[in-house]
């Protein structure tokens, strides 16, 4: 195998394995907690949003958008995940819009509902300190800034609306929500054979062509393939578990104008 189909190879399913996990992320990536503050944020955000009634005119409200079981979603959590999407390394290329926002934060609303009745191990600030010395590597516009330096990347995250202690805080949660899809949904899934087999005829072999470069024996990416399918199959279960808790529980979007109780 040439040293430029091992490259391609490697490009190709990084970039596969990256798009699958990021299909799976999307859905756990952290609602706005601040970390002094989560244990207790679902009573003071029902306390913001009953005061925006009588608030004084002129001043910048937040406003209410949705409530799960009682946890409600703001407008400014709104915001922060279209900031926190900005700083995803592999993210498609259009920003989400407000309404797929709001349903992405209710899915991981549910998430968090639920890992939170089951035990959980912490992550560790070495693998936090690892994922993000890879994000400052992997992200697109980091380069431009100069992420390896402590300087750019806080001046990185500063202007997406982050501080490092914050950004670092909703990473790790991110990485513990990650970790208990894992756990709950992973094993038990096998590939096969014959499924890596497809996947490298069906799909990555056109890839190959359409560059014009010899591929390599499946043999050789075989693990690399059975990631991302791994990833695909993770990522159709925990649809099917999202649409699940939806039926289950008690979901509420709030419309612009709705007067709440």
């Amino acid at each position: 195998m040439s040293s430029t189909a091992q490259r391609t190879a490697g490009r190709w399913l990084k970039g596969a394995a990256a798009f699958f996990v990021l299909a799976v992320a999307m859905f756990v990536l952290i609602a706005t907690w601040q970390a002094a503050g989560a244990q207790t944020a679902a009573a003071p955000r029902a306390g913001v949003a009953a005061a925006n009634a009588g608030s004084e005119a002129g001043v910048v409200l937040d406003r209410l958008v949705a409530v799960v079981n009682g946890d409600v979603i703001l407008e400014s959590d709104v915001d922060e995940e279209r900031r926190f999407e900005e700083v995803q390394p592999y993210r498609p290329g259009t920003t989400s819009t407000r309404d797929r926002l709001i349903e992405r934060l209710i899915d991981r609303a549910l998430i968090l509902q639920q890992a939170a009745l089951e035990p959980h191990e912490e992550v560790s600030d070495m693998d936090l300190n690892a994922q993000i010395a890879t994000l400052r590597k992997d992200i697109p516009a980091c380069k431009q800034y100069h992420c390896e330096t402590d300087e750019g990347w806080k001046k990185y995250l500063g202007d997406h609306g982050f501080t490092e202690e914050a950004f670092r805080a909703r990473w790790k949660l991110r990485m513990q929500l990650l970790q208990f899809i894992e756990v709950r949904f992973r094993s038990g899934i096998s590939i096969s054979d014959s499924e890596v087999t497809a996947y490298y005829e069906k799909t990555m072999l056109p890839e190959y062509a359409k560059r014009n470069v010899t591929p390599p024996p499946v043999e050789t990416i075989r693990k690399r393939i059975e990631e991302v399918l791994l990833q695909q199959e993770v990522g159709a279960l925990l649809q099917d578990w999202l649409k699940s808790l939806r039926a289950q529980e008690s979901v509420r979007i709030i419309t612009p104008g709705e007067v709440t109780p």
